[in-house]
């Protein structure tokens, strides 16, 4: 009851997302090569756009509440209800493509896409546990929904980050609890997971569409409430529309897929700063296709539209319209130098290898499809550019997530590339023609090569099988549809959970946290205290305890709270235990009242 009650709620959020989507949608020129499924997500997407930019306009004004929210909703479930029928008979007037069996190669890709799907089906449905959505996602978004508008809470890490996707775990805050910000952040997978599966259908072939749909779903991350999944979809949602519009330029009203793909991207610019690293790529193939200043025009404002907000609010109050990142050239606000240098450090100390699934990518050019798709090339250099750009900045695996789509989508044509080589030298291997004794006759060879290549199949799909099932079980394990078990599971993988949680209820003050940020979310709202910015810990930590203790009580701190595994280092020296007092100690957590010092 639990999971259905929550994907029931999930279902009629996706329901209003196509209504407002397909309102908007019908009056666009028709795709040139028609599908309805991936019009259909493409509409879906569209919706989504169109709710956070009402989102965000309720909150730039105050208005942001749980019966706006329910309203819009409301009124989305009733614009699909009122356009389901004439999208039914649009659908029915489409023509049917010839059915063609399906051949053992693609029935195996369909069972490990299907298999893949399983563990991402389930792993929405455990409580936040993960470290940036309990850092700075999810109380950003529970700021938001509380106050209902939108403002600056310098006690997070990245105050001044857009925050477009986050509005819509807002509101799932105010309609629900917080697992449904994480089927929100399945639906971005999801849809975009559908839309790279009908793009293989349409410009490939089922096995590839399998293949890329499977890559996608396997290495999306559906188990928590960040937004890289989401900047992901609009990104995907901007390449299709900009497609579109190449195509049908000589059509009347095809200029509008245009306007679409700058909203797109104007929507995950309005999410995250990294998805203006595809603007010059795409500027780039728009100044090839197109050169008059109306199309510009429409396309500069459709831009804006969802995202400058967050530019402009930044440039304004700061002088940096991409605050913290634009420090060294505007300016530093919260952040100091010291800071910079900090946080670019750590983005190195992540790099790593992108999953390895993606690195057939580079074989796509290979293929005879890269040969005969136009469409296909596109998503080839932009993978190209994605990657060249991700490795010369950050080389840190999630910063490549907004192009994953369509890297998955061209790495299943270098998967079939490499595969398709090792075949043909198998088969020309076990048929390797033998000469006759008398007249050099050829011979059959033996079927070795495909009783060979089904046990390979067969085995390959059991260990998938096998991991599947594992995954999914532990995926289970983590659901917790009642208090007593949230509870459990909380205080097993959350740090010093226990500590913030008894903070949260009796806390009389500011409370300072010591290195407990992938905790706070469940501590008390707002709490103060990071490794970064104007509540640094070195500005607190490497004074003595009774300078430490005056400066967080002239502050209006009451209470601290750490970590044990550093209380031998801070709460043994000289001085601690005469400014400061334990208050609560669990789950590896330590919360201690700040004594008033002497006059």
């Amino acid at each position: 009851m639990f999971a259905a009650a929550h994907y029931a709620a999930w279902v009629v959020f996706v329901v209003a997302c196509w209504g407002f989507g397909r309102a908007l949608f019908a009056r666009l020129a028709p795709p040139p090569r028609r599908n309805a499924w991936l019009e259909a997500a493409m509409a879906a997407t569209l919706g989504v756009g169109l709710f956070i930019c009402a989102f965000q306009l309720l909150a730039i004004f105050g208005l942001f509440r749980r019966e706006a929210t329910a309203a819009l909703v409301a009124a989305g479930v009733l614009a699909a209800v009122l356009q389901l029928r004439a999208w039914r008979r649009e659908v029915r007037a489409l023509p049917v493509p010839v059915a063609v069996p399906w051949t053992r190669l693609e029935k195996i890709g369909a069972i490990a896409l299907a298999l893949v799907a399983l563990p991402s089906i389930v792993a929405p449905l455990a409580p936040p546990a993960a470290f940036d959505e309990l850092m700075y996602h999810l109380p950003y978004a529970r700021l938001v929904a509380d106050e209902g508008r939108l403002g600056i809470h310098g006690w997070l890490r990245y105050p001044w980050f857009p925050y477009n996707y986050n509005l819509l775990y807002a509101g799932a805050l105010q309609l629900g609890d917080d697992v449904l910000p994480h089927l929100i952040n399945g639906l971005a997978g999801a849809l975009s997971v559908l839309m790279v599966f009908r793009l293989g259908m349409q410009h490939a072939n089922r096995l590839t569409a399998c293949i890329g749909a499977a890559i996608w779903l396997g290495i999306g991350d559906y188990s928590n409430a960040l937004i890289d999944m989401g900047v992901a979809l609009f990104v995907l949602m901007a390449c299709v529309s900009l497609w579109w519009w190449r195509e049908s330029e000589p059509i009347a009203g095809g200029m509008r897929w245009l306007g679409v793909a700058a909203f797109g991207l104007g929507v995950a610019a309005g999410s995250k700063y990294q998805a203006l690293t595809f603007l010059p790529l795409v500027a780039l193939f728009v100044v090839w296709h197109e050169r008059r200043p109306k199309a510009w025009a429409l396309a500069l404002a459709c831009f804006l539209v969802p995202c400058v907000y967050w530019y402009a609010r930044n440039a304004i109050m700061t002088g940096d319209p991409f605050n913290p990142i634009g420090a060294r050239v505007f300016g530093f606000t919260d952040w100091i130098p010291a800071d910079y240098v900090q946080q670019v450090a750590d983005v190195r100390d992540h790099a790593a290898r992108p999953n390895l699934l993606i690195w057939a990518v580079f074989l796509a050019p290979f293929g005879a499809l890269w040969k005969r798709s136009a469409a296909l090339r596109a998503a080839g250099w932009f993978c190209f550019y994605s990657i060249a750009v991700w490795l010369v900045t950050s080389r840190y695996p999630r910063y490549l997530t907004a192009s994953y789509p369509l890297i998955a989508l061209m790495a299943a044509l270098g998967w079939q590339v490499l595969f398709g080589g090792i075949a043909a030298g198998l088969r020309r291997l076990f048929g390797a023609r033998r000469a006759a004794p008398d007249a050099g006759e050829a011979t059959a060879a033996p079927p070795r090569f495909g009783l060979a290549a089904d046990w390979v199949a067969v085995l390959l799909l059991a260990a998938l099988a096998a991991v599947s099932m594992r995954q999914t079980a532990e995926k289970v394990a983590m659901i917790s549809p009642t208090p007593e078990t949230r509870e459990a599971f909380l205080r097993q993988n959350v740090p010093g959970y226990g500590a913030m949680d008894w903070l949260r209820r009796h806390a009389d003050g500011r409370v300072y946290q010591i290195a407990l940020n992938e905790a706070i979310y469940y501590g008390p709202n707002p709490i103060w205290g990071d490794t970064l910015g104007p509540w640094r810990y070195r500005d607190f930590l490497l004074l003595p305890p009774p300078e430490m203790a005056r400066k967080l009580a002239g502050l209006g701190f009451t209470a601290i709270v750490m970590p044990t595994s550093l209380v031998p280092t801070l709460a043994t020296r000289p001085g601690f235990d005469t400014h400061f007092a334990l208050l609560y100690e669990q789950d590896g957590g330590r919360a201690y009242r700040i004594l008033s010092p002497a006059p």
